[in-house]
């Protein structure tokens, strides 16, 4: 009898860690939209509201187009990405601002929500794995109306997939990459506990084992990493701070190694997550500006 309690006990408890992992799982793909409380507006800047499909053609993107005024030999658009469960603003930058810099330094840019964000359609976030498609459909609009050359500047989550994306997309010279992620699966399996706040032990293996097979996406396609050797030989400036507890910049140091005759590493020593703007903002455009002026 008391073989049977411990069973049923047993079985309890598994099902109860199970209903966790598939709730918080569930709640990591599909965080709550942020509202767009900010706008161009603010910062001097006139712009388009612009919509697009997402290459694989099953959401409707939006965003801004920011063009810039001033004249330029060579026309760029820099296409921007924001992080995980973010906006086009990327409030902790505020990317608005590194945008005015940008515009005033004659680049057009791109602002856009992904999927699942914003005011953009979808329903779910898979942390690269279809927003590749979104910044795909991105660059897909620019080809459309706007002549010049294309860059991406990514923060985090955007960081990654502006990589996978530049891989399938030639007509890309160069990327800026701050605190991005190589990997994703091993990277969700080493610091999963700072997004889903739970032990590492059961709930990380439970989580990575329900869900996938619950949202239907495999997490090692989402592989930077290797994405890097099909962008080389174009440039990628990887931008990381040291302090950064959320993506160690070890993830940017990585990528960098494989290609450091092309590629650029800057480190910075305080800021965190996507913090390096925010402590050094005027180091941080210029070497944002010098690297686009290589591109």
């Amino acid at each position: 009898m008391f073989i049977w309690i411990g069973l049923i006990i047993l079985l309890l408890i598994s099902l109860i860690l199970i209903g966790i992992s598939t709730y918080v799982g569930w709640q990591l793909t599909h965080p709550k939209r942020k509202v767009l409380d900010d706008s161009p507006l603010n910062y001097g800047m006139h712009f388009e509201e612009i919509s697009f499909r997402s290459r694989s053609k099953d959401v409707l993107i939006r965003g801004w187009f920011l063009k810039s005024p001033h004249r330029s030999d060579v026309p760029m658009t820099v296409i921007m990405a924001h992080g995980y469960s973010g906006t086009r603003l990327e409030k902790g930058l505020p990317a608005l601002a590194l945008a005015q810099s940008l515009v005033e330094a004659g680049y057009h840019v791109v602002m856009f929500d992904f999927r699942n964000s914003g005011q953009s359609e979808g329903h779910m976030t898979t942390v690269g794995y279809l927003e590749k498609q979104d910044v795909l459909g991105a660059i897909d609009w620019v080809k459309e109306h706007v002549p010049g050359k294309i860059s991406l500047l990514g923060f985090s989550m955007g960081g990654s997939t502006a990589i996978l994306a530049a891989a399938d997309e030639k007509a890309v010279v160069g990327i800026i990459a701050d605190s991005a992620f190589s990997q994703l699966s091993p990277y969700l399996r080493d610091n999963l506990p700072v997004w889903s706040n739970l032990p590492r032990f059961p709930f990380t293996p439970l989580i990575l084992f329900i869900l996938p097979r619950l949202i239907g996406i495999n997490p090692r396609k989402v592989d930077s990493l290797a994405s890097v050797d099909r962008v080389y030989p174009r440039p990628i400036l990887f931008i990381h701070s040291k302090a950064d507890t959320a993506i160690p910049w070890s993830n940017s140091y990585v990528m960098w190694a494989k290609h450091q005759d092309v590629f650029e590493l800057w480190a910075t020593d305080e800021g965190g997550h996507v913090g390096s703007y925010y402590m050094q903002p005027e180091a941080y455009r210029e070497r944002v500006l010098a690297f686009l002026s290589k591109c």
